[in-house]
């Protein structure tokens, strides 16, 4: 009975370790070995090689098609906590006039800034209205039939 309450005691605790492991993710852009001893170089590569080298960029610039960005992000996290960021590059790409790259520009995690969103809603122009006045605004406005009278009357043409 007692080696019977150890294993259990064993499985137990195995469990309870596995659970606690750390979860290691990688999202975005993976750089491969070819991309590591091949850099793009400014003024030599084109368009056409770095796609082909590095593949589709994870984004392209806002208001043109001369920068390209590869996004690479790293979490780590323990069980059902929110992981935390341990590592992001940036690889941002700028082409020229003639599709011959200009400028190739890495970041990492240090430049990376916290954006407060600020969680208030959009005021709009206009009254508000309370619960009452919307559940009884309508009261009074709609248009009144006469008897005999054949305006206002839905499906009605004058």
């Amino acid at each position: 009975m007692a080696s019977l309450r150890f294993g259990i005691a064993a499985v137990l605790a195995a469990a309870a370790t596995a659970s606690c492991a750390s979860v290691r993710e990688d999202h975005g852009y993976v750089a491969d070995q070819l991309s590591v001893d091949q850099p793009i170089q400014s003024g030599v590569d084109t368009k056409s090689t770095v796609l082909a080298r590095m593949g589709s960029p994870s984004t392209r610039g806002a208001f043109d098609d001369q920068s390209w960005y590869y996004v690479s992000t790293s979490t780590k996290g323990y069980a059902f906590f929110k992981p935390a960021i341990t590592r992001r590059d940036i690889v941002a790409v700028r082409f020229g006039a003639d599709d011959v790259v200009a400028a190739v520009d890495t970041y990492g995690l240090e430049r990376g800034r916290v954006i407060a969103y600020n969680g208030k809603e959009t005021p709009t122009r206009g009254r508000e209205l309370g619960f009452f006045e919307q559940l009884f605004g309508s009261i009074g406005n709609a248009p009144i039939a006469l008897p005999n009278s054949e305006e206002n009357v839905p499906g009605r043409r004058p």
